[in-house]
């Protein structure tokens, strides 16, 4: 045996004396853990605002904090990028295919978004947020959700005071009591119930389908039909004279854009999409969909809730042409003092010019 084995040997034969008598009396293992410590790691916290600490944050700070440590994920408008998840807009989505998960839409407790932030985040290096940051992430959230406005404050004071839209849209997990005990009898092994017997063919019961000859779909035809004859050019019906071509639909006025200025704008608007829809069926997300705005009034759209300096502007006569659009989307904020829209705008004229025809093809 090597030097070298031996003194492996002699370690572990040291280790294992010294840990018989833990081994012997489990209770020997370790002390109770101070009150300091158990606090350090219970930072859980309840719906009712149980386990909060002290503290308070502000949309204004929340944003530049998001900005700093999460937007490399989520995106400086909560948007989501790549793979990572969006953390605003969604609503009315939760009946939808692919229903979009937000605190806005899904979440049911505000506690839950804030006890997430302050265990988990920022990825890679979890718990190294304040107190106060924790509060103003949160509070900066809720505002992107429009679920605050711009100047609010989250505090331990007022936090039990937030409801969550989806508050109600969750249950209590009854399943022990309604659905455990219908799965933990014997399973019924024979006898179960009166015979199966099959007495008509889906084909009877007229509701297998059929292709345009009579056949049920996916069969080959009966070659044993005999083919019909042919026909003469003589006994052949006279052919219909072809119908007049209906006179073409009058183009809607966006057609005198052009269509590579409207394809341009389509493709800048992903930079809006996060907030914004358009489209069939395009609902109010963080921001208001955007179908028919062109040319007309603004803070118009049902259902939103447009910032106060928004709505102060438009009882002022706003109207968004093409030239506030131009204005607004170049510079949002300088434009609108207290906007609630927080991306820093189009700096490029023919993006702006792109997406306002863009926009403009989205009439009423």
């Amino acid at each position: 045996m090597s030097k070298s084995h031996k003194l492996l040997l002699g370690s572990a034969l040291a280790l294992s004396a010294l840990a018989a008598p833990a081994l012997a009396d489990r209770l020997g293992l370790g002390r109770a853990a101070l009150p300091e410590e158990i606090a350090a790691w219970d930072v859980t916290v309840l719906p009712d605002g149980q386990g909060l600490r002290p503290g308070s944050g502000d949309v204004a700070t929340g944003e530049e904090v998001f900005g700093a440590h999460c937007a490399s994920c989520h995106g400086e408008f909560a948007e989501g990028l790549d793979s990572w998840p969006v953390l605003a807009g969604g609503d009315g989505t939760l009946t939808d295919p692919r229903p979009v998960k937000t605190i806005g839409s899904y979440w049911p407790y505000l506690s839950t978004v804030y006890d997430y932030i302050h265990h988990s985040m920022p990825f890679g290096a979890a718990q190294t947020l304040s107190v106060d940051d924790t509060y103003a992430i949160t509070a900066f959230l809720l505002y992107s959700n429009g679920l605050v406005e711009d100047d609010f404050v989250l505090s331990d004071k007022n936090f039990t005071e937030v409801v969550l839209p989806n508050a109600d849209g969750f249950y209590a997990d009854d399943r022990p009591e309604t659905e455990y005990p219908l799965f933990s009898k014997p399973a019924c092994m024979a006898d179960c119930g009166p015979a199966v017997q099959v007495t008509k063919r889906a084909v009877d019961l007229n509701v297998t389908p059929e292709d345009p000859d009579g056949r049920p779909a996916g069969t080959l035809p009966d070659l044993r039909v005999a083919a019909a004859p042919a026909t003469t050019a003589t006994d052949a019906a006279p052919a219909a004279a072809p119908a007049p071509a209906p006179a073409p639909a009058a183009a809607p006025a966006a057609a005198a854009v052009d269509p590579a200025l409207i394809a341009d704008g389509e493709k800048v608007f992903k930079k809006c999409a996060a907030c914004h829809k358009v489209g069939d069926g395009a609902k109010n997300g963080t921001g208001p969909a955007l179908n028919g705005i062109f040319d007309h009034p603004a803070g118009k759209i049902d259902g939103f809730k447009y910032s106060k300096p928004l709505l102060t502007m438009a009882e002022g006569g706003l109207v968004w042409d093409a030239a506030s659009l131009d204005a607004f989307l170049a510079d949002p904020k300088g434009y609108m003092k207290g906007t609630k829209m927080s991306f820093a705008g189009l700096k490029k004229e023919d993006e702006r010019k792109a997406v306002i025809a863009y926009l403009a093809t989205f009439a009423d």
